[in-house]
């Protein structure tokens, strides 16, 4: 054996790369960035599974996905068995394989990835689901555990906790509505995750597919304003509802200047461009600031999006601002990877302390000041501290803050008895999403605040469970 075969990595080793678009083309563009593997990647990365006696990637699945079973059928070429397995458990599988931080969740529990690299447990969940999709056509095969239900269910919000919530429910025979408040059901998954991460086509065939099980969808629906959620049982015949309507309510830091013109929440730039596709302009008649100098304020997902959408709709510079370090970074790892490759550059151990504008009341600029970092607080990062004297001007002329989410305040409002926590969320069992009134249940980011879109799903799920076992019990 050369030296050369000594040295290349083993199939078990290397997994294989995801195609993706050039950098410097999709910056400019809205195309999906990442292209899919092929047949043969498919292939050659599910024969890189151990096939383990005791596998532990599934442990680490929110939504219970059958890793082990849906890989083996890769294996075998059975690529469109391999989605209607996965969507015994998850209806949204080709979201999921595009969004879902599998690097914290299946792939780290990938028995593989002790030694090498772990199975790309998501990026063959995300080809197989484009591949029925567009190879073999969407087959609706619903698994019905029970003839069909005379009982209704409620599902309030269309986000991925929501119809997850939806669709378990009506696998096992429920007659089920969802109510969302906007005009595309989808949730943040098509108001909030832009187009070249996530587009929208795809959210739409997984949504048909959710309506092809049976499950009913109201948009324009505002829960709270329209009805409230007494109302859903006693007027309109629901026997159980689960709020599912997230937590979108943008924060800002209360600096000087946030009143200014071109200064945007991350919820109303996203929404503009992603759901109201203010990118196609004038096609789509709807106006978003195209900035020339942006500062985007956080380091999350949402920052991330936040920036290389403004970089894609033509600005020159565009600076993420972020009081931390790289390693505090709570976004996930890939997406900072673009976001750095496509030219945003990062501002960091760095904090927003005041917005100027220009005469005409426009933003002109974001003073910050320098940040040092301490001992770890209750979050487990560690602390930052302003370095005195070290504050400094960016030149920029749109701010965007994308520095978390919380609670829209109508439903709790509008409801009497729903018991809710000091920072306004719906208090609700972990486990099982009850809230204090009966038959009522809740679950995602308006119980928990802002988190991913599996850990919705997951908290979905669980209710559905909990919510069929509420309805099999026998009525006085």
């Amino acid at each position: 054996m050369s030296e050369i075969e000594k040295r290349a990595p083993s199939p078990k080793q290397s997994r294989r790369p995801m195609p993706e678009q050039d950098p410097k083309r999709r910056a400019r563009n809205f195309e999906e960035v990442a292209l899919g593997y092929s047949e043969e990647d498919a292939l050659a990365e599910a024969a890189r599974c151990l096939s383990c006696r005791k596998p532990t990637c599934q442990a680490g699945c929110p939504v219970e996905v059958p890793i082990p079973e849906f890989v083996a059928l890769v294996k075998e070429g059975k690529f469109a068995e391999a989605s209607q397995k996965i969507k015994e458990n998850n209806a949204l599988p080709a979201v999921c394989g595009r969004v879902c931080p599998q690097e914290k969740q299946c792939e780290n529990g990938c028995v593989l990835g002790k030694r090498f690299e772990p199975l790309a447990i998501g990026r063959l969940e995300r080809f197989v689901a484009d591949y029925e999709r567009e190879q073999a056509g969407r087959q609706l095969t619903p698994r019905v555990s029970r003839l069909a239900s005379n009982k209704k269910v409620a599902v309030v919000g269309s986000g991925p906790g929501g119809l997850t919530c939806a669709s378990d429910l009506a696998r096992l025979g429920y007659a089920v509505t969802l109510f969302e408040a906007l005009h595309e059901p989808g949730g943040v998954l098509v108001y909030g995750i832009p187009e070249f991460r996530l587009p929208k086509d795809i959210v739409k065939s997984e949504v048909e597919y959710i309506k092809g099980l049976g499950v009913e969808i109201r948009t324009d629906a505002v829960i709270g304003h329209l009805f409230g959620v007494k109302e859903l049982m006693s007027d309109h015949g629901y026997d159980a509802v689960f709020i599912a309507s997230g937590a979108g309510f943008p924060m800002f830091m209360n600096i000087p200047g946030e009143n200014l013109n071109g200064v945007y929440s991350a919820n109303e730039f996203l929404t503009r461009a992603n759901l109201m596709k203010a990118y196609l302009f004038p096609e789509y008649d709807t106006p978003i600031a195209r900035g020339k100098n942006v500062a985007v304020v956080g380091g999350g997902n949402v920052a991330i999006d936040s920036a290389r959408v403004a970089m894609r709709l033509g600005a020159e510079h565009v600076y993420l601002v972020y009081r931390r370090s790289l390693e505090e970074l709570p976004a996930r790892a890939e997406e900072v990877h673009h976001a750095g490759d496509e030219g945003i550059e990062f501002k960091l151990l760095n904090n927003p302390i005041e917005i100027l504008g220009d005469d005409s009341g426009r933003v002109s600029g974001l003073s910050c000041i320098t940040m040092e970092l301490g001992e770890p607080d209750a979050s487990g990062r560690r602390r930052p501290f302003e370095v005195v004297g070290s504050e400094f001007v960016l030149d920029v002329d749109t701010v965007i803050m994308a520095i978390g989410t919380r609670a829209n305040p109508l439903i709790g409002n509008a409801t009497p008895g729903l018991n809710l926590t000091d920072r306004g969320y719906i208090a609700a069992a972990e486990a099982t999403g009850q809230t204090s009134l009966p038959g009522v249940f809740a679950g995602g980011d308006i119980v928990t605040g802002s988190a991913t879109v599996i850990a919705a799903m997951g908290a979905g799920k669980r209710a559905a469970k909990s919510i069929d076992a509420y309805l099999q019990q026998p009525r006085p």
